[in-house]
């Protein structure tokens, strides 16, 4: 069912500290830091820096105690696999990329410092409210989509949420959201995105942005994998208000994540995408812009004498063109005089139809 009048609040801006976040507003940009920071604070500091940068509005880091996440025995995930070259368990892949509760109060600092949102993705409950004190909105993962109870939690702090939904079917997702809705939080931000590393651009599926946002009658973004700088561009195109990818400061690095981000350079490049993007798309409005109005003149056309017409002469298409300027009489003014009208002046060869000229 499209959405109609009940959904208007949903798609009212919303805003994270100094930015508004809806459609007519500036896409908000959210550089995915994740864990390619490998647990060192140094790193995570660099890639503020980095992000800052590249133009983005907010960066994004992850929260999470290892043994609180994973099970001993549960295996690290084939992309995690095939990045590392490695057969470990996830939980000893995660401990090598926690930060501590003082790293993230230290980011926090920094960023502000440094004129860039600071954001982090709380993946248990038992760090939700350590991380409420830091972060103006919460992002939550897609691997927490059917997780109701965290997101129950979640929303009733009253901030922002952007909702990964990866892997989820469309069922799932309005059953996440009007979760979050029946703790009285409207302000949500859905995130299409494909929960591979890297996503193939056949798996991309943009088009369920709008399928989204017609559908359930909320604000729209993308969480890009794919490794390429113009994917988001396309998302934008499709609507989406809000565009989150990851980035590392070398792709060789170690770690699951590297490979599938972009480098700072590549970042920027993509982030001024978008912004072209949106200058591209414009308001919608079907009007003639200004340096267009400068040209009508010159580019369109108008009646003119095809050759020396005399006084009294009917005017019709033997005696009569159609060329540029487009200062004298429309060529649809044609229809109105073939065979109608008479010249009441000699008209000479290439000059203008006037409407004094016929009678």
């Amino acid at each position: 069912m499209a959405a109609g009048a009940s959904d208007t609040l949903k798609m009212q801006p919303i805003k994270i500290e100094n930015k508004t976040i809806g459609e007519g507003q500036p896409v908000f940009i959210i550089a995915e830091a994740g864990v390619n920071h490998n647990g060192s604070l140094k790193t995570a500091l660099d890639m503020v820096n980095a992000a800052k940068e590249s133009g983005a509005d907010a960066i994004k880091f992850q929260t999470f105690k290892s043994e609180s996440i994973v099970t001993v025995d549960t295996p690290s995930a084939t992309y995690q696999k095939k990045n590392t070259d490695s057969e470990e368990t996830q939980l000893e892949m995660l401990r090598r990329y926690e930060l501590k509760e003082d790293d993230f109060k230290e980011l926090k600092r920094y960023c502000m410092e440094s004129g860039i949102i600071f954001l982090s993705t709380a993946h248990t409950d038992d760090i939700i409210d350590f991380l409420d004190n830091l972060v103006p909105a919460h992002k939550t993962g897609s691997g927490d989509l059917t997780n109701i109870p965290l997101l129950r939690k979640i929303a009733e702090k009253k901030k922002t949420m952007i909702v990964g939904t990866g892997m989820a079917t469309m069922d799932e997702v309005r059953e996440s959201l009007n979760a979050i809705h029946d703790e009285g939080n409207n302000d949500v931000v859905l995130l299409h995105c494909t929960t591979s590393y890297p996503c193939e651009p056949s798996d991309a599926n943009l088009m369920a942005i709008k399928t989204m946002k017609d559908e359930l009658g909320c604000l729209v973004g993308y969480s890009d994998h794919t490794t390429s700088t113009i994917t988001p561009s396309v998302a934008v195109a499709l609507g989406a208000v809000v565009i989150e990818k990851h980035f590392t400061l070398d792709n060789n690095m170690p770690g699951p994540d590297h490979k599938a981000s972009l480098n700072p350079a590549k970042l920027k490049d993509m982030i001024q995408n978008v912004r072209l993007t949106e200058t591209l798309l414009g308001k919608g409005l079907k009007k003639p812009c200004q340096s267009e109005l400068e040209n009508i003149s010159f580019i369109r056309k108008s009646l003119v004498a095809a050759r020396d017409i005399k006084k009294g002469e009917t005017i019709d298409t033997n005696n009569i063109t159609i060329k540029r300027p487009g200062t004298g009489m429309k060529p649809a003014s044609l229809y109105e005089i073939d065979r109608k009208k008479k010249a009441k002046n000699d008209i000479k060869k290439d000059t203008l139809i006037k409407e004094e000229d016929i009678e």
